[in-house]
C-alpha cells in the first residue's frame, strides 16, 4: 500500500478527520540543528512533595485542603477558565468584531496519591480507576443541558505548560463545540453520510489490513495505538477503539474493554519514556461525542497523544514560519517514528 516516493520525496498527507494536509519532507531528516535546546527533566521525583497543591493532605494554591486520597481524586479547579455562572452577553459589529459569553466547568483528576507516579507507573487497576473518573466525569457534566461538550486533556511535563508535576489531569466542559471537535463533527458526519458507515472504523480496518500495519505501534483485542498517516508532530498518535462507541462512559461499562484502555495507555506511554529516556512530554486528549442531547452515530471514540520532542530529550519541534502561515510540516514519516515507537519495550523505564 506504500508507494516508494513516499519514504523519500515531498509530498502532502490528507488528514480526513479535519480536511487539513500536511507536508512531508523526508528528505530532510539528516539536517545538523543549531537551534534551542532544551533542559531535561528532572529524573526523580518524591514520592511525596509537602510543597505539592495537589498531594493528599495539602493546601490547595485556592485554599482549599486535598483530603487524605488513596486513589483518584476530582474536584473543581481553583482557577477555572469557564465559570458556570458567566454573565451572558454577546458583540457583533458588521460581522468583524464578534464574541458571545461562554459558560462551563474546570475540573482537575490526580491520578494517584503518589507525586512520582505517571500512567505507565501505575497498576492496571489504577489506571482503570482514572478512567473511571472521567467516564463517570464526562457522564455527569455531560447530563448538564448547559454543556454540550466536555473535553478531557493531560498535560505532561514543563515542556508541555503542566504548572506542577503531580499526575494529573484537566476536564473542561464547556457550552459551545470547540474548534478541533468542531472539525472532526463535520468530517465524521460526512463519511457517514455520503459513505454509511463511520470514518474512523474504516480507517482502523484499513490500517489492520493484510497489506497495512506499518503505522501500528501495539494492540490489544479492544484498542490499537497508531501514528496516524496524517500526523503532524513527530511521535504523534491515535488511540482507537476497535467497537465503535461514542464516548468514555460506554467503556468503562464494560470491565474488559476498560481494562484494555488502561492496558494501551501504560503500554504506549511506557514506550514514549523509553524513546529518549525521559518521562516523555505530551499533551493527550480524548475527543468523545458532543453532550448535546443528540445520539451522533457517527462519532467514534479516540484520544490524541501529541509530544513535542523531535530528535532526542533536549531537541522539540516548533511550529513557526510556514507552519503558522501555510500548513503544517514534519520531517520524520509516520511509518519511521511507528516503527522506532514499535522496537521499544512497553515496561516503564528504571531511568526516567
Amino acid at each position: 500500500m506504500m508507494a516508494d516516493w513516499l519514504t523519500s520525496a515531498p509530498h502532502r498527507r490528507y488528514n480526513p478527520l479535519t480536511g487539513e494536509w500536511v507536508q512531508v519532507s523526508p528528505q530532510r531528516t539528516q539536517r545538523p540543528w543549531q537551534g534551542q535546546v532544551e533542559d531535561r527533566p528532572p529524573a526523580q521525583l518524591p514520592t511525596y512533595d509537602p510543597q505539592c497543591y495537589l498531594c493528599p493532605g495539602n493546601a490547595r494554591a485556592g485554599g482549599a485542603r486535598n483530603p487524605d486520597y488513596a486513589h483518584t481524586f476530582v474536584f473543581d479547579n481553583d482557577f477555572p477558565a469557564l465559570l458556570p455562572d458567566a454573565d451572558p452577553g454577546a458583540l457583533d459589529v458588521g460581522g468583524l468584531l464578534m464574541a458571545r459569553a461562554e459558560r462551563g466547568r474546570c475540573r482537575v483528576v490526580c491520578f494517584s496519591p503518589r507525586h512520582d507516579m505517571t500512567l505507565p507507573d501505575m497498576a492496571l487497576d489504577d489506571v482503570g480507576r482514572v478512567i473511571d473518573a472521567w467516564a463517570q466525569e464526562t457522564e455527569r457534566l455531560g447530563a448538564s443541558p448547559l454543556l454540550n461538550h466536555v473535553q478531557i486533556f493531560e498535560n505532561n511535563g514543563a515542556m508541555m505548560g503542566a504548572s506542577n508535576p503531580h499526575p494529573h489531569s484537566q476536564i473542561w466542559a464547556t457550552e459551545s463545540l470547540p474548534n478541533e471537535p468542531t472539525k472532526e463533527l463535520v468530517t465524521q458526519r460526512d463519511w457517514h453520510t455520503r459513505r454509511g458507515g463511520c470514518l474512523l472504523c474504516d480507517y482502523l480496518a484499513l490500517e489492520l489490513g493484510p497489506q497495512a500495519g506499518a503505522r501500528v505501534v501495539c494492540q490489544n483485542d479492544h484498542f490499537v495505538a497508531l501514528v496516524p498517516f496524517w500526523a503532524v508532530w513527530p511521535f504523534e498518535t491515535m488511540v482507537i477503539g476497535r467497537r465503535h462507541t461514542g464516548w468514555l462512559p460506554a467503556v468503562a461499562q464494560e470491565p474488559a474493554e476498560r481494562a484494555a484502555l488502561a492496558d494501551i495507555l501504560r503500554r504506549l506511554t511506557a514506550r514514549y519514556d523509553h524513546l529518549f529516556g525521559v518521562r516523555f512530554p505530551y499533551s493527550m486528549g480524548f475527543h468523545q461525542r458532543p453532550t448535546d442531547g443528540h445520539s451522533h452515530p457517527e462519532w467514534h471514540l479516540h484520544a490524541h497523544f501529541y509530544p513535542p520532542l523531535l530528535r532526542s530529550a533536549t531537541v522539540r519541534k516548533f511550529m513557526v514560519g510556514f507552519e503558522l502561515l501555510g500548513n503544517p510540516q514534519r520531517d520524520i514519516t509516520a511509518e519511521e517514528s511507528a516503527a522506532r515507537l514499535r522496537a521499544l519495550p512497553e515496561t516503564r523505564p528504571t531511568t526516567a
